[in-house]
């Protein structure tokens, strides 16, 4: 009971990462570290947290205490993610009508379709056990994911939730035999900057009302986001929205001097 056998870790495990947003208690994060070794994961990232790690931690993570000691404290989101090519937010709070702008959520079992083949680092964000990513922090998501539970009480443990969606990841890796040959992958993280970047001013040039703005920058991010395109797909897309932007700044700068 409770043993381990000397395998290897699964393919691509290195290609995943878990992040915590300000964990308010030491168990569940113990909790965490034991279920990522539960399915061959050990990059867990804690956003917001100093300090050393309790006893009650400790034991909630069982045979996982080089995870807790491995792990890396950072400051921000954005920097706990710098390394990655998608990352993937969670949220227990779910939306429902035809004119959601924002939180439309995968479910878990779409993810191993999602994620088939591709290589490059994926992050994996989990918020507080109160409240959850708030809006700001989803905003920075590639994709969101939302796992089904009963609306009579709906938010999971933070634990279990994590251990849900290892799975999903789990079960991608293990049939990695079993895939496609054609080869997919993720983003470079810096043009996934980019495109976000080139995206923000699309909208921000655009001869529209402010408050039209956001949603058709995040209605952009999400559906192209949404096909995890290679890099040269982006390269390609990325030449379009650049020169739509350009186009609408020169509008505005020629309105500008006609004006004067």
């Amino acid at each position: 009971m409770g043993g381990r056998l000397n395998v290897e870790s699964p393919t691509d495990s290195e290609s995943l990462c878990i992040i915590l947003v300000e964990p308010k208690y030491d168990g569940n994060i113990g909790a965490v570290a034991r279920s990522m070794k539960n399915f061959g994961l050990s990059d867990l990232r804690i956003v917001g947290r100093k300090g050393e790690w309790s006893e009650e931690a400790r034991n909630r993570a069982k045979h996982a205490q080089e995870i807790l000691d491995n792990c890396i404290l950072f400051e921000s989101l954005a920097d706990a993610t710098s390394d990655c090519s998608a990352v993937i937010g969670t949220s227990g709070k779910r939306e429902v009508g035809d004119k959601i702008s924002f939180r439309h959520f995968m479910l878990p079992d779409e993810l191993p379709r999602k994620l088939e083949g591709v290589s490059g680092r994926v992050a994996f964000i989990f918020g507080p056990e109160d409240i959850g990513l708030t809006n700001e922090q989803l905003h920075k998501c590639d994709l969101m994911v939302t796992i089904p539970t009963w609306e009579g009480y709906p938010i999971l443990n933070l634990s279990h939730a994590v251990s849900i969606l290892c799975y999903s990841w789990f079960i991608t890796s293990m049939n990695y035999d079993l895939r496609e040959s054609e080869e997919k992958r993720l983003l470079d993280p810096e043009l996934r900057d980019r495109l976000r970047a080139e995206i923000n001013r699309l909208s921000d040039s655009m001869p529209t009302k402010d408050h039209k703005r956001v949603g058709i920058e995040e209605t952009l991010l999400r559906v192209i986001m949404r096909g995890l395109p290679k890099d040269d797909e982006i390269h390609r897309i990325l030449s379009v929205i650049s020169e739509a932007a350009d186009a609408f700044e020169r509008d505005v700068g020629t309105v500008d001097t006609e004006s004067n």
